[in-house]
C-alpha cells in the first residue's frame, strides 16, 4: 500500500474484510471506517502484499476487520515472471483473507473484486479447499460471495474454474484406495451426467484387449485393480462434426513403480500419479459448465502399478496400438506405455489439435521444479495458444526442447522398436521421454505437458494449501476457452 502525503489513503492496494453478524466482506471501495483505521495510531505500519492485520470494534455495524495487502498498484503482466501479477496478487490476497476469516470461525465473507472479479473468486474458491472428507473434525465450511451485482458474471466463471482445479486436487489427493480406475471413471461420470451434450463411456478391460492397446494392458495386468480407459465426448460446437480438441491424461491411480520398485519414503504420494487424467477430466467438465462452444474428447487410460508374478519385467518387449513394440528397460516409466495407446486411439477423432498431461517424468521437476508445466510441442501455433492462457491464468507453462537428438536416443534399442527410458538413461528424461511419445504421434498440433513437478504445493503457490495442487486444470480451461474463440484454421 501507499500513500500521498498526508493521511490520505489509497485503498485501491489494501483489501477489507468487514465482518457484520455472521458475514464478512472483503471490499477496496472508501469508506468512513477505512479513513478512521489508518487516522488511528494503533494501526501499524502499512501491510505488505499478501498480510493481514485484525481489528475489532470499529463500528456497531462491523465489529471485526480483516486488513489484506494486495500489493502494488497498477501492475499487470510481468514479462519476466510470465504472468499477470495484477491477478495473482488479487487471488493470493483474497485467499490470505479468506483463511483468516475461517479461523474466526464465521461462515460467510462478502468480496469485493478488487478491480478483477474472476481473480478474486478464484483467490476465494481455491484459498479455501483443503481435502478432509475421511476427518472427523473438519474445519469450518466458508462459503465466498460477490459484493454487488456489478461484475457476477466474471466472478460465478472465477468460481468455475477454481471448482474445476478443486475437483482435480480432490481425485489427486484422495487415498488410492478411494479413488481406483472405476471410481475415478464414475466421479467423473457422476460430474458430467447433467449435461445433455455430454457422452461418457467407461470402457472395460475386455473392450482395451479389442483395441489392440498392448502397451497399455502389460502395465495393467500387474494389479488385481481392473484397467478402465475412460471417454468423454463433449459436443459444445455448433456443429457436432466439426473435428474436436482431443485431451489425453495419464491415470495410473497409484504407481508403486512395478518390479523397478520405487522407494518406500514418500511413495504414498504416488496416489497423485494420475494428475493427468484429473487435469483434463477436470477441464472438460468446467468447459461443459461454462458451456463453451467447441468439441472436445477426453482420453483417460486408468490402471495402477504394481509388483506382481504377471507385472513387466525389465527387458520384456510389448507390442503398442501402432503396431510398434517396446523395450520395456524400466517398469516404472509405465505412464509412457499408457500414453503411447492413448494417442495412437485420439488419432481416430480427426482432431483439431491433441494434448495430453501427465506426472511422467521426475527430471521434469528437477528441471523446472514447481514453477511451471513443461511443454514439448511440435505445434508453434499450440504454444502460443497454452502460453497465452498460462499467462492469465497464473500457472505456466514453459517450452521445453522436441530434438531428433532425443529421439535417436529411445529409437536405438536393442530388442524393439523403441525403449522406454533413454540410451543414457537419466540424462535429459524429461525430453526422452517426450521423444518417446512422439514415436506414436502423426498429428500436425500436439503437446505434451509434464506435470510431474506442478503435482503437489508445498507454499510456493500462496493461495493453495499444503497438498496437492491440481495444476495446471485452468490454464486448460483457458486454453480451451481461447482455441473456442480462434475462428482460423490451425497452421
Amino acid at each position: 500500500m501507499s500513500t500521498e502525503p498526508s493521511t490520505r489513503v489509497h485503498v485501491w492496494h489494501t483489501g477489507w474484510l468487514w465482518s457484520k453478524c455472521s458475514t464478512v466482506r472483503l471490499i477496496t471501495s472508501k469508506a468512513f471506517c477505512i479513513e478512521r483505521i489508518f487516522l488511528c495510531p494503533r494501526c501499524g505500519p502499512p501491510l505488505k502484499k499478501g498480510k493481514t492485520r485484525i481489528f475489532h470494534g470499529l463500528h456497531q455495524d462491523f465489529p471485526s476487520v480483516v486488513v489484506v495487502g494486495l500489493g502494488k498498484k497498477n501492475v499487470g503482466i510481468n514479462e519476466q515472471e510470465n504472468w499477470n501479477e495484477g491477478k495473482e496478487n488479487i487471488r493470493t490476497a483474497v485467499a490470505v483473507g479468506c483463511r483468516q476469516i475461517q479461523d474466526l470461525e464465521i461462515p460467510c465473507v462478502e468480496v469485493d473484486p478488487c478491480g478483477d472479479a474472476q481473480a478474486a473468486a478464484e483467490g476465494a474458491v481455491l484459498g479455501l479447499h483443503e481435502y478432509n472428507e475421511l476427518k472427523q473434525k473438519k474445519k469450518p465450511v466458508v462459503t465466498p460471495q460477490l459484493h454487488g451485482s456489478a461484475e457476477s458474471q466474471a466472478w460465478q466463471k472465477g468460481v468455475t474454474y477454481a471448482e474445476g482445479q478443486n475437483l482435480a486436487r480432490y481425485l489427486m489427493e484422495a487415498p488410492a484406495n478411494y479413488i481406483t480406475p472405476i471410481k475415478f471413471a464414475e466421479h467423473i461420470e457422476q460430474k458430467l451426467r447433467t449435461f445433455s451434450n455430454v457422452k461418457v463411456h467407461i470402457r472395460p478391460e475386455s473392450w482395451i484387449t479389442t483395441q489392440e492397446m498392448g502397451a497399455f494392458l502389460s502395465v495393467a495386468k500387474g494389479s488385481a485393480e481392473p484397467p478402465i480407459f475412460l471417454e468423454i465426448h463433449y459436443l459444445g460446437g455448433a456443429n457436432t462434426d466439426d473435428s474436436p480438441l482431443v485431451f489425453v491424461g495419464k491415470g495410473v491411480t497409484f504407481d508403486s513403480g512395478g518390479i523397478s520398485l520405487k522407494p518406500s519414503s514418500g511413495m504414498d504420494a504416488m496416489r497423485a500419479d494420475m494428475g493427468g487424467a484429473a487435469t483434463v477430466c477436470s477441464a472438460i467438465v468446467t468447459a461443459a459448465a461454462l458451456n463453451l462452444p467447441l468439441n472436445i474428447i477426453g482420453l483417460a487410460p486408468l490402471c495402477e502399478n504394481m509388483p506382481s508374478g504377471k507385472a513387466n519385467k525389465p527387458g520384456d518387449v510389448v507390442r503398442a496400438k501402432n503396431g510398434k513394440t517396446i523395450q520395456v528397460d524400466n517398469t516404472d516409466a509405465e505412464g509412457r506405455l499408457l500414453l503411447a495407446d492413448a494417442l495412437c486411439y485420439a488419432h481416430n477423432f480427426n482432431p483439431r489439435a491433441i494434448v495430453n498431461a501427465a506426472t511422467l517424468t521426475g527430471a521434469m521437476d528437477v528441471a523446472l521444479g514447481s514453477a511451471a508445466t513443461g511443454v514439448f510441442t511440435n505445434s508453434s501455433w499450440l504454444w502460443t495458444h497454452l502460453y497465452e492462457a498460462s499467462i492469465l491464468t497464473g500457472d505456466r507453462v514453459w517450452r521445453m526442447p522436441l530434438f531428433e537428438h532425443y529421439t535417436k536416443q529411445v529409437t536405438d534399442c536393442p530388442l524393439a522398436d523403441v525403449s522406454n527410458i533413454g540410451k543414457y538413461s537419466r540424462a535429459g528424461g524429461a525430453c526422452t521421454a517426450a521423444a518417446f511419445l512422439k514415436e506414436f504421434v502423426t498429428a500436425s498440433h500436439w503437446a505434451h505437458l509434464d506435470i510431474a513437478g506442478v503435482m503437489s504445493n508445498k507454499d510456493e503457490v500462496p493461495y493453495l494449501r499444503k497438498g496437492m495442487a491440481g495444476r495446471p486444470t485452468r490454464t486448460l480451461v483457458e486454453f480451451a476457452a481461447r482455441l473456442s474463440q480462434d475462428s482460423h484454421n490451425a497452421k
